[in-house]
């Protein structure tokens, strides 16, 4: 009897201008590792991850949480009995608070995740940032949330025009009228609903930071890069690594304050002043982790490693200059994953990168369809 390799779920397989983080993370864990599985688990059958046969064997469409979650723990048991899912990792905003909510049936299941609990992931909310920068000793842009449209209206008196118009879980226009106000609240509540976070908006360098958060206030590992080129949707994409304990240390009073617990993303202003000014902060790991695995700090891979109970040793080495630049490329695939994916759903794959893969009650190799 040969006991199977551990099979890996990743969410977040859309690679496109505005890239989730799946494939990042997919690739960090292919690196180093031990011949896990790893499983695309997708939201529509073009997300261009979907084809990435190179780096994912298997992917998954799953339907979407807010849908109805029995239908999404009924999908994610499925694929538990194709692949023999044993860790979870969520990569997008909007489905965490589903993920959060079925944690403990998906660990009855077999299935383990490292999430932050439900208070956490509120505290570092778009509408709760100003109440996370007074806990972490954080300078926060002054913000105001709005929900209606009259609200809106009047914001202005309180936050002078150029401001931010950010959606509660994606999205941000910098807005220099009340009409192009309008337009990024109808554009923001019709995809996200309300409320929609109003920003004033401040100059200097954007500097992010990714991380994970050990749950009990200590930082597992952080790398911080600065962007070098963001596109119109204001994505990094390009960008090195640096050395900024300043910024590091707001990681760390952010991990602190909140106890956090799994991957983070700290966006940050730092003005010609010196000063930081936090933007946001993502409950997950941003699309660019690759960047921090590539620099000598496999975060993902630290997080699976929690997520199943193992407590790795603080990570704090990691190249400076480390530089990672975006290219657009046409994934090649064969129509059949095409038909399998929009007929079924799911496309199996065999993956010369990957070990056979073996069941505890079976010898043979398991051939892929």
């Amino acid at each position: 009897m040969k006991k199977r390799p551990l099979s890996i779920g990743v969410t977040g397989m859309n690679a496109t201008d505005n890239p989730a983080p799946g494939v990042g993370v997919i690739r960090s864990l292919a690196e180093g590792g031990g011949g896990e599985r790893l499983v695309g688990l997708a939201y529509d059958a073009l997300d261009p991850g979907v084809y990435a046969g190179d780096i994912v064997r298997d992917v998954f469409l799953l339907p979407y949480p807010s849908s109805s979650l029995e239908a999404y723990l009924d999908r994610i048991e499925y694929i538990q009995s194709r692949v023999g899912l044993d860790v979870i990792v969520p990569t997008l905003d909007a489905e965490l608070p589903a993920f959060i909510a079925i944690e403990d049936r998906l660990r009855a299941m077999g299935i383990v995740t490292l999430l932050p609990t439900r208070a956490q992931f509120d505290l570092r909310s778009k509408a709760n940032l100003a109440e996370l920068g007074r806990r972490a000793e954080v300078n926060v842009p002054k913000t105001v949330v709005v929900n209606t449209a009259a609200e809106l209206a009047t914001v202005h008196e309180k936050i002078a025009y150029p401001f931010w118009v950010k959606g509660v879980f994606y999205g941000a226009v910098l807005v220099n009228t009340l009409d192009e106000a309008y337009a990024a609240f109808h554009k923001a509540t019709a995809t996200w609903g309300a409320p929609i976070i109003i920003q004033s908006g401040v100059s200097g360098e954007e500097l992010n930071v990714v991380g994970v958060g050990d749950g009990e206030g200590g930082l597992i590992g952080a790398v911080p890069m600065k962007k070098l080129l963001i596109t119109d949707k204001g994505k990094g994409w390009a960008g090195v690594t640096i050395r900024d304990p300043e910024l590091l240390a707001v990681a760390e009073r952010f991990v602190k304050a909140t106890g956090w617990r799994g991957a983070f993303e700290v966006e940050v202003i730092r003005e010609r002043s010196g000063q930081y000014q936090l933007l946001e902060i993502n409950p997950r790991f941003p699309a660019w982790v690759h960047l921090a695995t590539a620099a000598g700090m496999n975060l993902p891979r630290a997080a699976v490693e929690m997520a199943r109970g193992a407590k790795p040793a603080p990570l704090r080495d990691y190249s400076v200059g480390t530089v990672f630049v975006r290219i657009s490329i046409d994934q090649i695939a064969g129509l059949g994953d095409l038909e399998r994916i929009l007929t079924s759903g799911e496309v199996l794959r065999a993956s010369p990168t990957l070990a056979p893969t073996f069941v505890e009650s079976d010898d043979a190799p398991r051939s892929a369809a």
